[in-house]
This record gives structure tokens, sequence and C-alpha cells, in this order.
């Protein structure tokens, strides 16, 4: 009897991320210059001189005939018209996929205009749809917010998961002499920090496995989600990178309370126990509440050594999000700082470090007013440090 061999490099999830717009396109340069591996790059775009520099392997100029490749001129009706227009270039190019990303800075014409109806596309070929996107400045003024906050809730109709950043979040968390460049480029990199989180959860083999199915229980049909990652080490390192993780400063501000699911993926060196694995999972479930839905991998990664990394991804708030406490913001803002200034810098992986002891946080920002030592602890941590 012969057997035949199947060819399983052919059986991994086909992944497309898709930038829509300006932002979109500068997105996904960022995420290809980090080496984003094991997914497809799409650029969209009504503007042909932007997408002639843009790095994707696919490039789709939409709406030919009523823009002349000039843009949407922040007029979302128009970058809606031209996705229109041309529906049959982007099905064709996502239609072999099992799950889709799209990016873009919602407040424009393309970002704000096509990416529903990319969205929509999407769903109606029955792939996972998952929008990560930014909101304006509010410098940018109301009706750019407005057109934002109307694009966003017609993207919310079609996608399963909708993670938003707020661009305005960057100013609490950049110093104050950080360039205009510089300060859009953290913007790119949180695009390209969230969707590597999820990815990755899909693309890297565990020891406990986490696959395309456990990321679509926990993202089909999930609506508004919040993503974080954290890298500690020292003696309390597990429930660092948790509790970083479950408070990332950039991702709408929100605690995970209330999600209706929970997908955790904890990666660390040959010394990684099972100890910290059940900290790390307690200190995110306590946090979630009892009736989430939690599933969670555990990955070897030699090049962590000493050091844990956490993802959390929280889905189904069903608009009942809630307010991350201002201790955990400020327990993590140095670390992400550092983190996506290392991202900036340089061209590896960024990576987030973290002192041995939570008492001995120090930070580059300004204070409102002093915070006591002990004030540095959320009350569900402190039980498990001090008891």
């Amino acid at each position: 009897m012969l057997f035949e061999i199947d060819d399983f490099s052919n059986q991994k999830a086909r992944i497309k991320v898709i930038g829509v717009g300006g932002a979109g396109g500068n997105a996904i340069n960022r995420m290809i210059e980090q080496n984003l591996s094991g997914v497809e790059f799409i650029a969209v775009n009504t503007d042909a001189q932007d997408l002639e520099y843009n790095k994707a392997s696919i490039k789709i100029q939409i709406g030919k005939e009523i823009t002349k490749g000039l843009g949407a001129g922040a007029v979302a009706d128009i970058g809606k018209q031209a996705m229109e227009m041309d529906r049959q270039l982007v099905a064709n190019a996502i239609k072999d996929s099992d799950m889709v990303f799209i990016t873009a800075g919602m407040g424009g014409g393309t970002g704000t205009g096509a990416s529903p109806i990319i969205a929509q596309i999407a769903k109606e070929i029955g792939l996972l749809t998952i929008a990560i996107i930014t909101k304006p400045f509010l410098f940018e003024g109301s009706r750019r917010m407005q057109r934002a906050e109307s694009g966003i809730k017609e993207l919310r109709n079609y996608v399963d998961t909708l993670i938003v950043i707020p661009n305005q979040r960057l100013l609490s968390i950049v110093d104050r002499n950080t360039s205009f460049k510089e300060a859009f480029k953290v913007a790119d990199s949180v695009l390209h920090q969230a969707t590597r989180g999820i990815s990755d959860l899909i693309n890297r083999h565990g020891i406990i496995n986490l696959d395309f199915a456990d990321v679509r229980t926990i993202m089909k049909d999930a609506g508004d989600a919040v993503m974080g990652t954290g890298v500690a080490k020292g003696e309390e390192r597990a429930s660092l990178a948790a509790q970083m993780a479950i408070s990332s400063p950039l991702l709408d501000d929100v605690s995970i309370k209330g999600a209706s699911g929970i997908l955790i993926n904890i990666t660390g060196g040959e010394n990684l126990n099972i100890f910290e694995v059940n900290e790390a999972c307690q200190i995110i479930t306590e946090e979630a509440g009892k009736d989430a839905e939690i599933i969670f991998g555990a990955v070897i990664d030699e090049s962590l050594k000493d050091e844990i990394m956490v993802t959390v991804i929280a889905t189904g708030f069903n608009g009942n999000m809630k307010k991350v406490q201002q201790v955990n913001e400020d327990m993590n803002a140095e670390a992400f700082i550092s983190s996506l200034q290392k991202e900036i810098s340089s061209d590896i992986t960024p990576d987030v470090k973290r002192t041995e002891k939570p008492t001995n946080l120090t930070f580059s920002f300004e204070q409102e007013k002093p915070i006591a030592e002990s004030d540095y602890i959320p009350s569900f941590l402190k039980k498990k440090i001090y008891k």
C-alpha cells in the first residue's frame, strides 16, 4: 500500500494584510521593513504616486476614472465610490485567503471610504476579517474626527474584530522633542505590533499550540477588541509581562474587563516553567472576569533567554469597554515607549525591557501628583506579590 505524503507547508493559514490609503500604506511599509513574516501585503489607494513608492507585493489603484490617480481629496464618498468601481480587483487578490487584516487611518478620503467596502468584500468571501485602524489627532479638526467616527461605525458592520488606536494618545507617551515625522512612525509601529501580535499566534508553533482555529474562535464576529504585548525579566517577570499586556497605553486606553473571549500567548526561554504560565494566565483571567472564554498557548523561544513575552487579545465587549485605571497606564508607559523607540531606531523586532521589581520603576514624563510606592501595583496584583 502506497502512502501519499502531504505538503504541510501548503496547509498553513493564508493571511493577507491590506493597507488602505496613505496611512494604511505607510503602516504596511513599516511592517515590511520590520520583516513581518507569514503574511502577504496588499496596498490599495486612489493616489497613484503614493502607490508607486509602496513596498507591497500587490498594489491596487482604485477609482482611476473619478480620481485620475490624484487621491480622494479627504472626501470619504469619493474613496467609497472608487472602491465600489474596482471591487473585483480586491476580491481577486484576497479570494484565496483564510484571514485578512485591514489597516488604515480613518478621517481622510480613501482609508475612511474604501475600508468598509473591502471589509464587506472579505466577509462575503467568508474570510476572518480584522481591522486595525487609527483615529486622527484632535488638532486635525472636528470634521475629520466626525468622518473618522462615521467610517469606524460603518466598518464595524462588516469586520469580525475591530481594534481602534487613537493617535491623540501618542501625545501622552512621546517626548515633547519628538518630531512630527517620528510621531507618525510611532503610530505605524503600533499598527505593526498589533498585526504581528495576532499573526504570530497563528504562524509560530507552540508547545501548547495556538492555531488558526483558536484565533477564529476568539475573533469571529467578536466586535471591538483590545490587544497588548508585554515583555519582562527578573523575579516577577510573569506578573509584570502579564500586567503590561493587559494595559497597552495606545490601544484605546481600555481594560479587558467584560471581554467574552481572551486569547493568550506566553513565550519564554528554556527556563519557562508551569508556575509562571499559571501566574500570567491567572492575572489576565482575574482581570477579564470569570465568564470569558480563555484560550492560551505556550511557546519556547531560546532567543528570549531570561525574558517572558505575554500577548493578550480580548474580544467581544459588545460596546461595554471599561477604562484602564491610571496606575496601570503609569506602570507600563515607560516600557511601552522604550519598545516603540527601539523599533523606530532599528530594524530588529521591538523588545520591551522591564525592571526586576515593580516598586523600582522610574518615569521620564511628568506626574500631575506624586504616587506612593504601593500605588504602582493594582489591588489584584498586590495580593499575588505580597501574600
